[in-house]
């Protein structure tokens, strides 16, 4: 696991719920793909459900990446501190390996 930053964040309500929400579908998922190595499924199905993992997982990034850029990057540099524009791009480029 990456190195957790000292920086906290919270989240309203809402955003939290809606996050966490996302997570415990995706967790679903995994136990679904689990499931059907235990029954012997056909590779290709189990492609096809980790695909569709994937996809929630960047929907997921999607939204959180959204909701940093419009609280967190705007408020820093709103404060005068430009240094959160190359922590963004550094974020950016993991994500898009």
């Amino acid at each position: 696991m990456a190195e957790l930053s000292e920086r906290r964040r919270e989240r309203s309500h809402m955003e939290y719920r809606n996050l966490m929400n996302r997570l415990k579908r995706i967790e679903g998922q995994i136990r679904g793909i689990e499931g059907m190595l235990e029954k012997d499924a056909y590779c290709p199905d189990i492609l096809i459900q980790v695909s569709s993992v994937n996809s929630a997982l960047n929907s997921f990034n999607k939204e959180l990446m959204a909701s940093h850029i419009r609280g967190c990057v705007a408020n820093d540099i709103r404060n005068g501190d430009d240094e959160v524009i190359d922590e963004l791009v550094k974020v950016m480029q993991k994500l898009m390996k």
